[in-house]
Order: structure tokens, then C-alpha cells, then sequence
């Protein structure tokens, strides 16, 4: 079709292309916005766009056979009695069971139990599945309160205030009625069938300072034993970050623009927030003036997918990473055996449109029981754990690469860029060069 149009001396504009007058003539006619799952697909600076330098004569590399790298990493050392030890610095974003089926939820549980990793609740509150087949399990207190309740967030091993995601900083999400069962909706207090908003901002938050009442309380119905994480969805990080510190957080939680959601306005998802790269050194250079870089632990998240990113996110500051879709992939979501029942709903294996609308094909992100028993947990949280072990090889891979010995030993000074945007973004030389856009020559 494409040769025909070259033939015909057709050409599309690239500011009204057939995507953009689609869009247009589907909100003529419905007088609705679009609403979806997942992250931005727009292009950003990403990590690929970053390079290693391994070792040569400069540098001395370690052998991957005989010489170890460690993986381990300690989370909520700054007050916390009882900080989170974890095998890997791979761990489980937070998703919740109503978005993902209650199956989904527990087969994350196992996953990241068997590879000595975290789980994260999400919205709406702890299931016993989850529970259960979790060894650490990250408990949100989100602004929406579903499901909270102050007998599980005792029951978890860390707690998570969220005060903003990378896909949506700023708003709240949402949950169709058709994913809002009996169960969903008594563990929301919310009536069956009926589409559900989230809170942007916490009832009892008009600013940073509140923040800092609400750590104080958390760590009273804790007894200070659990670590407390406040995650930011990335947009003015720099000051964001300070005022979480200074709040008496742990452990900040970065997500980028590219992180997912569940559902909200498409026109949020690609128009709000900044990419996953330019945050992390907006934040790391934040903790560093205040004197807490590695004391307050930094967990990057959005856009996660190889043990490449893992590693780049860490040689730029990060203590850990947390993945989301990459996990939802790894247990079988988009998977191509299930091509006719994606075209079935109007979509395709990988492209993520319908999936709101609770009619995942792999029994994932659905409410209907019939799709959520093809997932079998224990299977899932088997594929989850293999995942989960390749990224942290191929992490340790290029780390021994660049001679350290553990992951958090990689540094800045470890990495070029290839583009002059990913290079000032991420504060590191362009390949080649000794320039550093911004920062002079």
C-alpha cells in the first residue's frame, strides 16, 4: 500500500499523520478523550541510547567464571528497624489486584520470592494470595485508601506512600466497571459494575509538610520496624527528592514517563512527566547535595526491560530498579499464542490498547474468571523467576565488564552516550568525546 501512495506522489504530513487524523475523527464523533493501559510509546532518550565502556588496558576486567560480582542490596537503612535484605536489585513495581487478576498477583508473589526479591501491593489493598506467596511484600498507601487497612500494612515489610506515577504525575487513575467484581469491589468499598477514579493527592495532604506527619504516623502503627518509600512520579525531581528527604523518607521511588498504568487519559500517558534517564541524575544529584546518596536508598523504575537498563540505571545512581510490564511479559502477557483472541478484541500481541478493558487474553490484567484461570501461578511465577535471574546476569555481565565487583560499584564515569539529547540528560559524554551538553567543553 505504502509504494502505492510513493507512485501516486502522495506524502503525509508528519504533524496530521493518519494516527493524528484518526484520533481527531474518533473524538468528533464520540466527544470522549481516549483512555488506555500501559506507558508512553512516544520515542524518548532512553538507556539504549547509552553505551558501556568496558575494560581494556585502562581498566581491568573481572572474570565472570572465577571472579564474583554481588547483586545483594539493603533497603531502608537510614531509620528503619528491620530494613529490607534482598538478593537482587531487581524488584516488583506496584500493580494492583483488580487491574491484575488475583492469579497475576500471586504468581508476582512467587516470582520474586524464589529469585530473594520484592512484591509491591498497588492500589487496592493486599490479597491473601499475594501475601502468602510473597517473602517481601511492599505495601502501597496510595491517595485513593482502597483496601487500607491498618492490620495489612502491618503485615507488610515495607510501606510505599505514593504520591505520584511516572505514566500519569498529577492525576489519578482509573478502573472500568467491568473489572470492579464483587471481590474487587468489597475490598474497595466501591459498588459493583461502576467505573472507578483514584485520587490525585492523598485527603490529607496540602503540602511537603504534611508528608512528614504522615511518615511519623506510619512509623507509630509500625513501631518503626518497617522501612517507609515514597514514590514520585518524575517531573520536578530535583526538588521533589529534597523534599522527600527531608520528610524522613528511606527510600525514594523514581518512575519515569515511561512506566505503565493500568488505564488513564492517552493524552496524559504521553504528554506528562519526563523520561526515566533524565530523572535519575536530577535525583541522584539531590541526595548527593544533601549528603544521603546510598543513605537513602534510590529505586528507579519505568522503562526497565534488560539487564542493560538495570545496569545503566545503577552506574547513574540507582541502588535498585523496579519493573512492572516487563513482569506482566515475562508471565505471559502478549504472548503470540494468543494472536486470534487479541485480534478478537481488536488489538494485537504487543500493542497493549484494550487491555483496560479487562479482557486480557493471558488471564493477566482481567477480572473474568474464565481468562484469569488460563494463567496458571505457579507456571507464572516460574517464567517470572527466570526473567528475573537473566536480567541480573546480564547485569553482573556487563558489570565484570567495567572491573567491579558489585553492581552498585558501577559509576557514571562508566558510560558514554550516543546522542547529544541522552547525553545531557544523563550527565555523561557524548561517545567520543569529552563533552557533556550543558556543562560546557
Amino acid at each position: 500500500m505504502t509504494d502505492v501512495y510513493v507512485k501516486a506522489g502522495l506524502r503525509e504530513s508528519a504533524t496530521f499523520d493518519r494516527i493524528t487524523i484518526n484520533e481527531i475523527q474518533r473524538a468528533a464523533d464520540t466527544g470522549i478523550y481516549d483512555i488506555r493501559g500501559f506507558g508512553a510509546k512516544r520515542r524518548v532518550p532512553h538507556f539504549d541510547d547509552l553505551l558501556f565502556l568496558g575494560a581494556s588496558m585502562s581498566r581491568y576486567p573481572l572474570e565472570g567464571y572465577r571472579e564474583k560480582c554481588a547483586t545483594d542490596v539493603t533497603l531502608g537503612t537510614r531509620f528503619a528497624k528491620r530494613p529490607l535484605k534482598l538478593d537482587i536489585p531487581v524488584t516488583i513495581a506496584g500493580m494492583s489486584f483488580g487491574a491484575l487478576s488475583a492469579q497475576a498477583k500471586e504468581a508476582l508473589g512467587r516470582g520474586a520470592s524464589i529469585v530473594g526479591t520484592s512484591t509491591t501491593t498497588g492500589d487496592g489493598g493486599m490479597t491473601p494470595e499475594e501475601r502468602g506467596q510473597s517473602k517481601h511484600l511492599v505495601y502501597q498507601y496510595l491517595p485513593s485508601r482502597y483496601g487500607m487497612n491498618p492490620d495489612d500494612l502491618r503485615k507488610g515489610d515495607a510501606i510505599e506512600v505514593v504520591l505520584g506515577q511516572g505514566a500519569k504525575p498529577g492525576g489519578g487513575g482509573m478502573l472500568l466497571g467491568q473489572k470492579i467484581t464483587e471481590r474487587v469491589a468489597g475490598m474497595r468499598t466501591l459498588p459493583v459494575g461502576i467505573d472507578q477514579r483514584s485520587a490525585c493527592r492523598h485527603p490529607d495532604w496540602t503540602g511537603p509538610d504534611d508528608l512528614a506527619i504522615k511518615i511519623e504516623e506510619l512509623r507509630e502503627i509500625t513501631d518503626w520496624q518497617k522501612p517507609i518509600f515514597i514514590k514520585i512520579g518524575a517531573t520536578r525531581t530535583y526538588y521533589d527528592v529534597k523534599l522527600a528527604v527531608k520528610a524522613g523518607a528511606d527510600v525514594i521511588v523514581l518512575d519515569g514517563m515511561q512506566g505503565g498504568t493500568a488505564a488513564t487519559q492517552e493524552v496524559f500517558i504521553e504528554h506528562v512527566g519526563i523520561p526515566t534517564l533524565a530523572a535519575i541524575p536530577q535525583a541522584v544529584q539531590a541526595l548527593q547535595e544533601m549528603d544521603m546518596h546510598r543513605q537513602v536508598q534510590l529505586i528507579v523504575s519505568g522503562g526497565i526491560r534488560t539487564g542493560a537498563d538495570v545496569a545503566k540505571a545503577m552506574a547513574l545512581g540507582a541502588d535498585a530498579v523496579g519493573i512492572g510490564t516487563a513482569a506482566l511479559i515475562a508471565m505471559g502477557c502478549n504472548h503470540p499464542k494468543w494472536n486470534q483472541d487479541y485480534e478478537a478484541i481488536g488489538s494485537a500481541a504487543g500493542y497493549y490498547d484494550d487491555y483496560h478493558e479487562g479482557r486480557c487474553p493471558a488471564g493477566i490484567s482481567t477480572q473474568d474468571p474464565e481468562l484469569s484461570q488460563r494463567l496458571d501461578p505457579v507456571d507464572g511465577g516460574r517464567r517470572l523467576a527466570n526473567y528475573l535471574r537473566v536480567l541480573t546476569m546480564e547485569a553482573q555481565t556487563l558489570a565484570r565488564a567495567c572491573g567491579k565487583s558489585h553492581l552498585h560499584n558501577l559509576e557514571p564515569e562508566d558510560l558514554v552516550a550516543l546522542t547529544v539529547e541522552a547525553a545531557a540528560m544523563a550527565r555523561v559524554p557524548l561517545a567520543g568525546t569529552n563533552w557533556i551538553p550543558g556543562q560546557g567543553f
